[in-house]
């Protein structure tokens, strides 16, 4: 198991890009959480096995059909545990 940060960049916010995210991450049975950022960007942190998060990473690039990404920032983390993929408000 893995845990990643992923921060997609572009129009990212107010074209249901967290939603679907957490729709694509019970699918893939990742846990973890998503949140909007102040400067626009999305924050993902995940948890799965590299196979799971290597699809997510593949969706994030795309994301939602309203959404435009210029950007995508992976870093590994250190193993986080979740017990869902939720999200996360300000």
């Amino acid at each position: 198991m893995l845990t990643v940060s992923i921060i997609v960049s572009g129009k990212v916010q107010g074209v249901y890009y967290r939603q679907s995210t957490k729709e694509m991450a019970v699918a893939l049975d990742i846990t973890g959480k998503v949140k909007n950022l102040p400067d626009g960007s999305v924050c993902i942190i995940a948890t799965g096995t590299s196979e799971q998060l290597d699809k997510l990473a593949v969706w994030c690039k795309q994301g939602p059909a309203r959404a435009s990404v210029t950007d995508l920032i992976i870093l590994e983390l250190p193993l986080q545990s979740f017990s869902k993929f939720s999200i996360e408000r300000f």
